[in-house]
């Protein structure tokens, strides 16, 4: 059990330094990162919507030392609500939307970043219009391979047209260099 344990713990330095060694990998060159979106609608976005998931494409280009230019577009799907207003109960239909924004990420420390992203959302369905959007985010870039990396990062994210919808999201998105 000794020899197992010893094994474990000198594979998982090997691991470590391997990771160590290839230092700033989130930071070099562009990217393009397609992930996963999950959405947490809050407040009166809440009242009428459950989950949103969807998927989003980012491509990040350096700009200064620690400083990507990002640009970020996707699909969210957001399922309705059984809402019950005036004795009437109803179902909010499931509604679809489309980010278009672009931002800045800063790397605080090798692969700890925050970003900050402000742009558009499209609503699939006729009639609801056009929003502004704007995400502070907050994240981590694991590094994987020569110039790849997994992300996963959390943010708030507002749409302002006539009042604010707003969620949390989360996003785990696979990067490669280009």
């Amino acid at each position: 059990m000794k020899k197992v344990f010893l094994l474990t713990a000198i594979a998982g330095l090997f691991a470590f330094s391997s990771v160590k060694a290839q230092k700033d990998v989130a930071m070099t060159g562009p990217k393009l990162g397609i992930g996963a979106e999950f959405a947490f609608p809050m407040g009166d976005f809440g009242d009428g919507y459950k989950l949103g998931y969807g998927g989003s494409l980012t491509y990040q280009h350096p700009i200064a030392a620690n400083l990507n230019l990002t640009g970020n577009a996707g699909y969210l799907d957001f399922t309705g609500k059984e809402v019950s207003a005036m004795g009437v109960t109803f179902k909010n239909p499931s509604i679809g939307f489309i980010p278009v924004k672009a931002g800045l990420r800063y790397f605080l420390a090798e692969n700890i970043f925050v970003n900050g992203e402000l742009g558009a959302v499209f609503s699939t369905k006729s009639g609801v219009g056009t929003a502004f959007a704007y995400s502070p985010g907050i994240g981590v870039e694991f590094p994987v391979a020569d110039k790849s990396t997994i992300e996963l990062g959390g943010r708030y994210e507002g749409w302002s047209n006539n009042g604010t919808s707003s969620f949390i999201g989360l996003r785990l998105a696979y990067n490669f260099g280009l």
